[in-house]
């Protein structure tokens, strides 16, 4: 059974008061403001975060106004982040609250969990940062500090091990300071004892108490098994234009990127007679077909290896959205898989 020493919360308090960071989300912690930042940090760098939550709260202050907004506006102030399943998870949650919950935040663990999007690391930081509970948010960060701290070789990638610490942890929270530890064990992972590279251990306040340190054996902990290698797919990448529009088409409704706007694309590299065929199939009339360079997106289970082509094209085929560079700009979020074409639709011919 994992045991974390009480004796470690003190010092840690002490250090993160004296050292924390400023992040936006820090003031006023409200569980709504705590819960779109912790979504919005998920698979995501705090520095990229930063302008992205500003324009999101100035826009969408409150879980009323997230819960009415269009779904297309949503996705506008999502663009570039990734992982757009969290924004509309993040809607149908808000929609929830509103409805089930009167537009109050249930103040529970077991609640939070209930809504759309939200797991064990959400309820617990939401739960402990912005309602002052005795909930763990153990994430990466929390997980390598901890079994450091203890000198644990449980495999960190297993859902029991999060378990296990989430236990050992809770039983450690310091009343009236939950949410200050939370943050402490946080902020501890991300700037001193680092998942690469040497940890810090020289300016941390679990030096004299960590067993990893101790032992030397930082380099060794946490143990986490392999993952599984990506699958790889190929596609090409149809930049359509004509006149000053282009192509563009929403994906289907369930899957990855679902219902996201995308650049077309079929499976698989095809030549550039091969993509003319098949720009003339979807009724585009090509004129030309041109390579517009090529682009690799990593998403968490596979990765997409593009090629693109733009093409003139004689006529706005009907299967697609076309678009001026304003219009696109101004209304729709392409995901980050296909922005790296954009330099290549927009160039003048």
């Amino acid at each position: 059974m994992l045991t974390v020493p009480e004796e470690a919360v003190a010092p840690l308090l002490g250090w993160y008061g004296a050292n924390k960071r400023s992040l936006p989300w820090r003031d006023n912690p409200t569980p709504y403001r705590v819960w779109i930042s912790e979504i919005m940090l998920q698979q995501t760098r705090v520095e990229a975060v930063k302008p992205y939550y500003r324009r999101f709260m100035a826009e969408l202050p409150d879980v009323e106004s997230l819960a009415a907004v269009d779904d297309d506006r949503l996705m506008k102030l999502w663009e570039g982040l990734g992982y757009y399943s969290r924004a509309r998870n993040l809607k149908k949650a808000a929609r929830l609250v509103v409805d089930e919950y009167g537009g109050v935040f249930p103040h529970s663990r077991g609640e939070l969990l209930k809504l759309p999007g939200v797991g064990d690391y959400t309820a617990g930081a939401v739960a402990s940062i912005a309602m002052n509970l005795p909930e763990p948010a153990v994430d990466g960060n929390v997980l390598r500090v901890v079994s450091r701290l203890t000198g644990s070789r449980e495999d960190i990638a297993k859902p029991q091990t999060k378990q296990v610490f989430s236990d050992a942890l809770r039983k450690i929270y310091p009343p009236g300071r939950c949410g200050d530890f939370t943050q402490a064990l946080m902020e501890l992972g991300a700037t001193v004892c680092l998942p690469n590279g040497e940890p810090m251990c020289l300016v941390c306040p679990w030096r004299g108490l960590c067993a990893a340190c101790r032992e030397g054996s930082t380099d060794e902990i946490p143990v986490k098994a392999a993952k599984k290698a990506r699958s790889i797919e190929e596609k090409t990448v149809f930049l359509l234009r004509c006149g000053e529009k282009a192509a563009f088409r929403r994906r289907p409704r369930a899957g990855l990127l679902a219902g996201m706007w995308e650049l077309p694309n079929v499976e698989g590299v095809l030549p550039a007679a091969q993509a003319s065929a098949q720009a003339a199939q979807w009724g585009a009339e090509p004129l030309c077909a041109v390579p517009a360079g090529k682009a690799v997106h990593v998403f968490t289970h596979k990765e997409w290896h593009m090629q693109g082509f733009r093409i003139e094209c004689g006529r706005e085929a009907e299967a697609f959205a076309w678009m001026t560079r304003s219009e696109f700009e101004a209304a729709l979020a392409l995901p980050s898989a296909f922005r790296g074409f954009l330099e290549f639709l927009w160039r003048g011919r």
